[in-house]
């Protein structure tokens, strides 16, 4: 099998394989504590069962009234208003706002029946016991929260596919949701191949390189709401990867292999991958620099990813593909935007027409300006990325961005 089929830019190579994928695709469902799912998937949507506020609440300290006792009120020719007691804080009203009366209430108080606003107490005056000077005008409603303001009953207040922010998480408890059914975490099958790669607890041998790209790749599928299943590390040689390979494809969600440097060790890879199931391998080659050895499959509707070898190829690829395969697995409906930061570039970067560059920089503050500073090395050095805050994009169609130009860092 040669090196690459065709290279294909990423997003339509990206298209062409999700679309691949069977689109009635649903997560299996579990139930879990509300506290515990932050980043978790919403499986199912959520209706309220109880309008938010459940009841009328003042947003101020200050005397409960109705507004028309106080239209015309000013400091000169305040309005006189007979206080009737006190609203106390948990506890249903047990008064009643007639004509020319008010009562004490505190923020977040019950307002009373018969009023229909709340006037600030720095805009009050106490005159004697039991009266009160208002010192301007109310409307209807203000510093009051109506009940069901926020959210009405049996309204649907979070969709299912929403990945669940600490937002999420206070407006669940708030409506006394304490479990919440979210999509199970897919499994990742992460193989790594190579006959130089050893586990990172052992001592090195002559020729010999710690296995990188099973942590680094299982903590980005963590990040991204997976369940990273290391599968080991796997000699350079088809019987041996195609086994493990096999195994990981009845038991994951996906199977992602990382193969050695060597264009012998891709051929292995992308012959495994091409006997897992149909239709096999879509994409083989992507137009990107770090990450063209890249290959997108599907077996027997399953995704198959086959990654460089190289740390920081297999890392900046590996973002770049995972990304939307995670939110395809988890049933996610909504953009997770990646946080991204306007910077100027410090020097001139190079880069090659036909290809999608995605060059590591650094964010440094000089003189009142954010500046990104290229990072360079090469894909199998993961201090590389270590050193950096995020990545640049250089598009297909450029041959490198001029020093000064604002460009989008995508954070890391």
């Amino acid at each position: 099998m040669p090196e690459f089929l065709s290279l294909s830019l990423p997003e339509p190579g990206l298209d062409r394989w999700l679309q691949s994928l069977p689109a009635d695709r649903r997560p299996a469902v579990e139930h879990v504590p509300t506290e515990g799912a932050l980043g978790r998937v919403l499986a199912n949507d959520v209706q309220a069962p109880h309008p938010l506020p459940p009841f009328a609440r003042s947003t101020v300290d200050g005397y409960a009234v109705r507004a028309a006792d106080t239209f015309g009120a000013s400091p000169s020719l305040p309005a006189y208003l007979h206080v009737i007691g006190e609203v106390r804080m948990g506890e249903e009203p047990a008064l009643r706002i007639e004509v020319g009366q008010a009562a004490l209430i505190h923020t977040g108080g019950t307002v009373p029946p018969g009023s229909d606003a709340v006037v600030m107490l720095e805009d009050t005056q106490t005159m004697s016991e039991g009266e009160v000077e208002v010192l301007r005008p109310c409307g209807v409603g203000e510093n009051i929260l109506q009940q069901g303001e926020d959210v009405q009953e049996n309204e649907i207040v979070i969709t299912a596919g929403c990945r669940l922010r600490p937002q999420e998480i206070g407006g669940l408890m708030a409506l006394g949701i304490t479990q919440v059914p979210v999509a199970a975490r897919p499994r990742v099958g992460i193989l790594s191949s190579g006959d130089e790669i050893v586990p990172p607890d052992q001592e090195l041998g002559p020729a010999q390189v710690r296995d990188v790209n099973s942590y680094s790749l299982g903590a980005l599928v963590a990040q991204l709401g997976g369940e990273p299943i290391l599968r080991g590390i796997i000699s350079d040689n088809f019987e041996a990867l195609a086994a493990a390979a096999r195994i990981s494809h009845e038991e994951d969600d996906l199977v992602v292999i990382t193969a050695g440097s060597s264009v012998s060790a891709r051929d292995i890879t992308s012959e495994v991958i091409a006997s897992l199931g149909e239709p096999g391998i879509l994409v083989h080659g992507l137009a990107i620099k770090p990450g063209k050895p890249t290959i997108l499959a599907v077996a027997d509707a399953k995704p198959v990813v086959g990654l460089p070898g190289n740390p920081v190829s297999a890392l900046v690829a590996g973002r770049l593909v995972l990304t939307p395969t995670m939110r395809y697995l988890l049933g996610v409906s909504q953009e997770d935007w990646q946080p991204q930061i306007k910077a100027r570039l410090s020097t001139n970067v190079a880069s090659e027409t036909g290809r999608q560059d995605y060059q590591p920089v650094r964010l440094q503050r000089r003189e009142g300006q954010l500046l990104a500073e290229p990072v360079y090395g090469r894909s199998n050095l993961i201090f590389t990325l270590v050193r950096a805050d995020g990545l640049i994009l250089i598009p297909p169609e450029a041959t490198g961005l001029p020093a000064g130009q604002e460009v989008d860092v995508f954070l890391f």
